[in-house]
């Protein structure tokens, strides 16, 4: 059969999904990733994309659809670029899932041996984002929702960017992914932007005021946070917002306005106004209290990470005389939970902000066997291993891009007695555990955690141990 050309309508049964979710069939042995597919789909699929190796086809008809294919609840399902796995059954994702990871570990990593431990799903798939991050732009990008009148959207649209869009945002009413009260506050915002005359910021010209409106939920708490990112100072016309979401949801308790008027089309601000309220809303996780304020990290999905936390500690052994390095420590979460258990506890994060709020929330949990230090792993942590600073266990959750290569040299020249890798990328988790077998570690075994159900992400925790 001759190869495959741009479209050319084929019919294949998908047998696999890639790491991003697309579906992966083959038709007499030419591979085509299909968006929407899901393993055991009989197809019919046109070509939009014909290379020599492989082909990317878009879905005209399911001929046969999979037993684990699901009706989406989502109205937006399909044109969002948020959750690309709803019409996947749940148990069907968490397979896909756990099989990630062991592809990565065992095909890109050549790791064996190790135990694969059974992942644990999450009890609501749904409701479960405690932040969500919705742009703001002009309401004639789009057309208006079926039955919508101009006079209640007004001129703006606020809501997710279409999948794989940067230039389009689609006008979300109401995200399945956050509460009921995160979704009060989106729709009252929306009101108030629009009843003001508010406009919405073009970054090609530079003019407009409203960027982003993102909403967070203390989930232990019932504290929630709006956060109006704008392109210039604009507190006369935002002071009345703070009431107007409070009147909505009485739980309410931080409206604040982040400026950035740089070109970057970033959700934080180089300068923050109070509107009402605090500047922070509070969670409890673990029996410990967190302030988290707008540009915080913290953990998205607060039930998960709770699974998450003490996974960790008890990967951890310890026994209460140990020193711990928490590295990419973040808000310091896992390193005041790991100060209960240990002697002494050094965090270690690339951002001052975050390194603030860490020795904040340790000051506010009386703890007092910490240590924060801002800068990257690569640097500060050679210049511990010069002080004489030694540890039995590290704890390291890096970003998606993993260690820098020095950042690992000096893990292997540590030596802890123990690493418990936290991963958001079964690629560089299989890179890095590779790394680290071949200096003299051994992998015990990995678990798999889904932290977002309904996307393709997914998180895994490994211990290795120091072998001999």
């Amino acid at each position: 059969m001759a190869r495959p050309k741009r479209g050319d309508v084929l019919s294949l049964t998908i047998d696999d999904l890639a790491f991003g979710g697309e579906g992966v069939g083959r038709a007499d042995g030419y591979v085509v990733f299909v968006p929407g597919g899901v393993p055991g789909d009989r197809l019919r699929v046109r070509l939009e994309q014909a290379r020599s190796r492989f082909g990317r086809g878009a879905i005209e008809a399911v001929e046969a659809p999979s037993p684990h294919r699901v009706e989406a609840p989502c109205p937006y399902f399909g044109r969002c670029g948020g959750c690309r796995l709803q019409h996947v059954d749940y148990a069907a994702q968490l397979a896909f899932k756990s099989k990630q990871v062991a592809d990565a570990l065992e095909r890109l990593g050549g790791l064996s041996g190790f135990e694969l431990r059974p992942i644990l799903g999450a009890a609501d798939t749904y409701g479960y984002r405690n932040k969500m991050e919705f742009t703001v732009a002009r309401g004639n990008k789009l057309p208006l929702p079926s039955g919508e009148r101009a006079g209640v959207r007004g001129n703006l649209v606020v809501g997710l960017h279409e999948a794989d869009r940067y230039d389009s945002v689609l006008d979300v009413e109401r995200c399945l992914l956050q509460s009921d009260g995160m979704n009060a506050l989106l729709d009252e915002a929306r009101r108030f932007f629009v009843e003001h005359g508010l406009t919405a910021y073009e970054q090609d010209g530079g003019e407009g005021l409203l960027r982003f409106l993102m909403l967070r939920e203390g989930r232990r708490t019932g504290e929630v946070m709006a956060n109006v990112v704008t392109a210039a100072p604009a507190v006369s016309e935002l002071a009345p917002l703070a009431q107007r979401l409070a009147a909505r949801v009485p739980q309410t308790s931080s409206v604040v306005m982040n400026v950035n008027p740089k070109k970057a089309s970033v959700a934080v601000g180089v300068e923050e106004h109070l509107l009402g309220g605090r500047d922070h809303i509070r969670e409890s996780i673990g029996g410990l209290t967190f302030q988290v304020s707008a540009n915080s990290f913290f953990q998205t999905n607060t039930v998960q990470a709770e699974r998450l936390f003490e996974l960790v500690l008890d990967s951890t052994g310890l026994t209460g005389g140990e020193t711990v390095i928490d590295l990419y420590s973040g808000t310091g979460a896992i390193s005041l939970l790991l100060a209960r258990r240990c002697r002494w506890v050094y965090g270690v994060e690339i951002t001052q902000a975050a390194v603030d709020d860490a020795a904040v929330n340790a000051a506010v949990n009386a703890i007092r066997n910490c240590t924060f230090l801002v800068g990257e792993v690569r640097f500060v942590l050679p210049s511990l291993i010069a002080k004489g600073v030694t540890a039995e266990v590290v704890v390291a959750d890096p970003p998606r891009a993993g260690f820098h290569p020095k950042a690992l040299h000096a893990l292997l020249t540590l030596a802890p007695a123990r690493i418990v890798y936290v991963s958001c990328n079964p690629s560089t988790l299989a890179r890095d555990a590779g790394e680290l077998v071949r200096g003299g570690y051994r992998l015990q075994w990995v678990q798999p955690v889904d932290m977002f159900p309904h996307t393709p992400h997914i998180e895994a925790v490994a211990r290795l141990e120091r072998a001999g």
